[in-house]
């Protein structure tokens, strides 16, 4: 039996950041520390009296996955268009996929799981 990589995070616990993009705050849920850095785990919501703003990008990645917790989300994805993500909606986005925000709502709070914990986002020209 083991107790390394053992992580446990309590939304009364809870401390957000600025991070990636920011119009959003992050909540790390303490996996990439529990896997050395091969999965992050975080809670993203939308920050409050921020501008959206988003251009064509992509993620460097193996996995990422993203499930909406409250409010909704719309992304435009390369080669399927725009796609609204509600509150129990989920997205698999394929590894490199093009695709950009379009909008979300002001009470939006998402679940993200992305492999490999740190992980490259290269702005491209169109989605």
């Amino acid at each position: 039996m083991t107790t390394q990589g053992f992580a446990v995070s309590h939304a009364q616990d809870a401390h957000f950041e600025r991070g990636l993009r920011s119009f959003f705050e992050y909540r790390d849920l303490g996996i990439k520390q529990a896997t050395q850095g091969r999965v992050v785990a975080h809670v993203i919501r939308a920050a409050q009296g921020t501008q959206f703003s988003s251009e064509p990008h992509q993620h460097h990645t193996t996995f990422q996955f993203v499930y909406i917790l409250k409010g909704w989300v719309e992304f435009e994805y390369e080669g399927h268009g725009r796609v609204r993500l509600e509150a129990g909606s989920s997205v698999h986005q394929p590894p490199d996929i093009r695709h950009r925000e379009i909008g979300h709502s002001a009470d939006l709070e998402l679940l993200e799981i992305v492999m490999p914990g740190e992980f490259e986002t290269a702005t491209v020209e169109r989605v």
